[in-house]
């Protein structure tokens, strides 16, 4: 079981992100509009653990406390990684990278360190919304894609802080506390 802990983005750049999708779906490329779960939505993965334990909680309601959050996108980005993703990347200043830092060490603290994703690790993070992603290695190079898509929002926010759980496949809003 794994527990994602995300960031959902304003309403104008979710339909940007879903039109990128779209497009890229249109052009017979990978896309998350493939992706056709219901918790599907366009969203900043911080960190993933086993368990959301009661200090896991007590942290992250704190760290959502601090939203909403305004970012900036920086433009298309490529990994390859286990996965061929594409993405658009978000600028890592001070206060993202601060909130990200707060969620790690969050999880950090009361997860097992084997069970946690090396690439979530400050240093390590990379920010961004995936846009398409596929097990076929090099699925975006060499192709034209970034003429494909829409330019990015020039900023965004990020509004809710939420989790994902890939064994019963429910999303949790991950709430400031009262």
């Amino acid at each position: 079981m794994v527990r994602t802990v995300e960031l959902l983005l304003d309403e104008t750049a979710e339909l940007a992100v879903r039109e990128a999708w779209r497009r890229l779906a249109d052009a017979g490329l990978p896309s998350q509009a493939r992706h056709r779960s219901p918790t599907n939505s366009p969203h900043l993965t911080l960190a993933a653990c086993p368990e959301l334990t009661a200090p896991i909680r007590w942290e992250l309601a704190e760290a959502a406390a601090t939203l909403p959050l305004p970012v900036h996108f920086t433009g298309v980005v490529r990994f390859e990684r286990p996965t061929s993703v594409l993405a658009w990347a978000l600028d890592h200043d001070s206060v993202l990278a601060g909130l990200h830092r707060r969620v790690w060490e969050a999880v950090a603290s009361d997860s097992p360190p084997q069970t946690l994703n090396p690439f979530h690790a400050p240093g390590s993070w990379s920010p961004h919304i995936t846009l398409g992603r596929t097990r076929r290695a090099g699925a975006f190079a060499g192709r034209r894609v970034p003429e494909l898509l829409p330019a990015p929002p020039l900023s965004a926010r990020l509004t809710t802080l939420r989790s994902y759980d890939t064994e019963t496949g429910t999303l949790e809003v991950l709430a400031p506390r009262p």
